[in-house]
């Protein structure tokens, strides 16, 4: 369905028009907002009762930037795209920015992309303290394309321009200010009428009458721009070598500097649509709906439920988990009471989560007073007394069944009927855990990553019999504290942990038969992830490793590489990261380096399996080694999808980038399997199976979809009415 945006414009007695924009939730910018905004320019234009112009929002946002859901009939032909530089030049440059009469952009609540570049064409710009400012567009793989790259350096300089573009930061209502990009900061309901004024003030020659476009004095002179700009490209390649648009980002902003902002305009719209047609960006584009269709669950949020209000958490265990999701809740607010057996325990996590808020308090992301307020929201304690009256409690233990089994029956004693019964397990049967109670539709997963109060994910666990109500809140919680949510289903690893516990068995079972270590880290790290499948055993431990390994070798015995590698390295006390030696050596500062000493371990591992390295594994591209880790992968992905763990292929998606730091601009796992094809992966898989075994043996739901030529994405529904 069309976007029904538009722009009102009201003409007061003191001769100011005010155009609002008008396109909910955010007042994106669609093309229909756009025409109606020149139209009314337009007009205002040509009233003779017309002085002077104000723009803003409806309902205290100004503008979210321009519509993304436009992108995708743009990127598919669909939707007939203006000509260059039309929006940029024609509309915002030479209609709005070049009027006889002053504009005064009024900013409330968001300016972000193409918003903010609507209001960096005003003549000035007011705004309230809390409004956000910036140009986030590289996160979806494009550069800002309505002039941002050149108003902004010649509004606030070209370092802190390149910081805000770049890092896609956001500032609010007083930075702005500081830094030049607004002219004041007042209070909400004064923001218009302090605007009228303005703008009336410019049409009288009071104030002065700034086009941004030609604004000089913030710039730096020749050489020194070039410098930053150097410096800056250099950084870019260094944070993601794989990625071209930054590059061209920075090419345009200097192209504006050297040979003037209407030549930087010109090469800003030519770049523009040659990057809305990559594939960076339209990964990064599916990346960004998905994310927001994780909250969606069909049976769960199509009910009509209205989430409980959850004022207090309980939070079982202190220890590194324990204390990070403590410190994710009282970060938003929420009181928490933690409980711990002793109280030597309970002083370490206490402590934990205190040094968790200093690390945030030396990097300048928290006040003094900020931080003693937030810690008063945290209560130790050691019995269950003060857990009758709070909503929902969160188990952090140790992954000890009989453990869990107890403190859940213990829990339905003291807590009331109402209260949520949540634990953390990363592996073990939620159904096993609760098997004790006797209000197991209240029991469910929340599943934090480590560290909990930085890593964005959280998996919701729901058993057959856990309540719909019991998710609806546990989602509302989730987007309380700033995570992104996820429901699955109960198994084994979950959806996040299951999908990938290939990706390190694949790594082994290559090792064994003659792959380098560190080739297939290297390879790993070069196709984007943070970092490759051993230096993640080392950082993990080799203890839990090894356990979890066990774990599925237990449910999935058929297709688990049984490699004795780590255990023999744990026998000798190399056990990862802690004691400094696991894959790779470390030093003071942990810093990781080859350690050649391995090989032994790799010898007797190959010996005691029976193994002889087959020498065409050293001829192997990066691109071979990359897909020979990652297809058993996507293999483990279309199982859990096939059995129902996962609601969709973009919630694995989303899982992958944010549980597992798959790299966002590749799509996801799945996303980025359909971009190799059903076929493609299971001829390849087929054939390894062949020569080494059931572990790489392709799924049926594959193998399917391989043979029907179906995406590996395609809901079961259509891809049933495709059959």
């Amino acid at each position: 369905m069309a976007s029904q945006g538009r722009t009102d414009m009201e003409v007061g007695s003191d001769g100011v028009a005010v155009i609002t924009i008008v396109n909910p939730p955010v007042n994106s910018l669609s093309l229909d907002v756009l025409m109606s905004l020149k139209d009314n320019y337009e007009q205002a234009l040509s009233r003779d009762d017309v002085k002077a112009i104000v723009i803003t929002g409806a309902k205290g946002k100004f503008s979210g930037g321009f519509d993304i859901t436009a992108f995708g009939g743009v990127q598919s032909g669909k939707t007939v795209q203006p000509k260059d530089g039309y929006i940029s030049i024609d509309v915002i440059t030479d209609t709005l920015e070049a009027a006889r009469k002053p504009s005064v952009a009024a900013i409330d609540g968001l300016a972000l992309g193409g918003g903010l570049e609507v209001a960096m064409a005003c003549h000035a710009r007011i705004c309230t303290s809390t409004a956000q400012l910036g140009l986030p567009e590289l996160q979806l793989g494009i550069i800002p394309g309505f002039g941002g790259t050149q108003r902004l350096p010649r509004l606030v300089g070209l370092t802190k321009a390149l910081e805000m573009i770049l890092l896609s930061k956001s500032i609010k209502g007083e930075e702005a200010h500081n830094v030049g990009l607004v002219d004041a900061v007042v209070p909400p309901d004064e923001l218009v009428e302090t605007a009228r004024r303005w703008a009336l003030e410019i049409a009288e020659c009071r104030k002065p009458w700034i086009k941004s476009l030609y604004k000089t004095d913030k710039l730096e002179s020749l050489g020194d721009a070039r410098e930053i700009l150097k410096f800056a490209r250099a950084q870019a390649q260094k944070q993601a070598a794989n990625l071209q648009h930054p590059l061209v980002c920075i090419d345009v902003i200097e192209e504006g500097i050297v040979s003037g902002p209407r030549a930087g305009l010109w090469k800003e719209a030519q770049s523009f649509k040659i990057l809305l047609a990559s594939d960076t960006c339209k990964n990064l584009v599916h990346v960004f709906f998905a994310q927001r269709a994780t909250s969606k669950v069909p049976g769960v949020t199509d009910l009509g439920l209205v989430p409980r209000k959850i004022t207090k958490v309980g939070i079982l265990g202190g220890g590194l988990m324990g204390s990070g999701i403590a410190t994710a809740l009282i970060l938003s607010n929420y009181p928490v009471i933690l409980k711990e057996v002793n109280e030597n325990f309970l002083k370490s996590g206490m402590d934990r989560v205190k040094a968790n808020l200093q690390s945030r308090v030396r990097k300048g992301k928290m006040t003094e007073d900020k931080f003693e307020r937030t810690l008063s929201l945290l209560t130790g304690v050691l019995d269950y007394e003060s857990f009758r009256d709070v909503d929902l409690v969160i188990e952090a233990v140790i992954e000890n069944v009989s453990l869990k089994q107890q403190i859940f029956a213990d829990l339905e004693k003291y807590c009331s009927p109402n209260c949520i019964l949540a634990s953390n397990t990363s592996t073990i049967d939620l159904n096993l855990i609760g098997v004790k109670t006797m209000s197991q539709d209240r029991i469910v997963g929340a599943h934090f990553f480590s560290p909990a109060h930085v890593m964005p994910l959280l998996e919701i666990v729901r058993t057959h019999k856990t309540s719909p109500q019991v998710v609806v809140d546990l989602l509302d919680v989730g987007k309380k504290i700033r995570k992104t949510p996820i429901v699955v289903g109960n198994c084994t690893g979950f959806a996040v942990n299951r999908m990938f516990f290939p990706y390190t068995q694949s790594a082994l079972l290559f090792v064994d038969y003659g792959l380098d270590v560190y080739k297939i880290d290297r390879a790993c790290t070069k196709f984007g992830m943070p970092m490759g499948p051993f230096r993640v055993a080392d950082l993990v431990g080799f203890g839990v490793a090894v356990a979890t390994g066990m774990q599925y070798l237990e449910s999935f015995p058929d297709r688990v590489y049984k490699s004795i590698l780590m255990s023999l390295m744990l026998e000798d006390k190399r056990a990862g990261e802690a004691t400094r030696k696991g894959f790779y050596k470390y030093d003071d500062k942990r810093k990781a380096s080859p350690d050649p000493e391995i090989m032994k371990y790799i010898e007797k591992s190959r010996n005691m399996a029976g193994i002889t390295p087959k020498p065409e594994l050293l001829k192997l591209s990066d691109n071979d080694i990359v897909q020979m880790v990652f297809l058993p992968v996507v293999n483990e992905a279309c199982r859990v999808l096939e059995e129902g763990i996962a609601v969709k292929a973009s919630d694995l998606d989303i899982a992958s980038i944010f549980g597992m730091g798959f790299p966002p601009y590749r799509g996801g796992i799945m996303h980025w399997a359909d971009s190799l094809g059903a076929k493609y992966i299971c001829e390849r898989l087929e054939a390894w199976s062949k020569g080494y075994g059931d572990f790489f043996k392709p799924c049926s739901y594959l193998k399917e979809r391989a043979a029907k030529g179906i995406s590996l994405s395609a809901q079961a529904s259509q891809a049933k009415a495709r059959l």
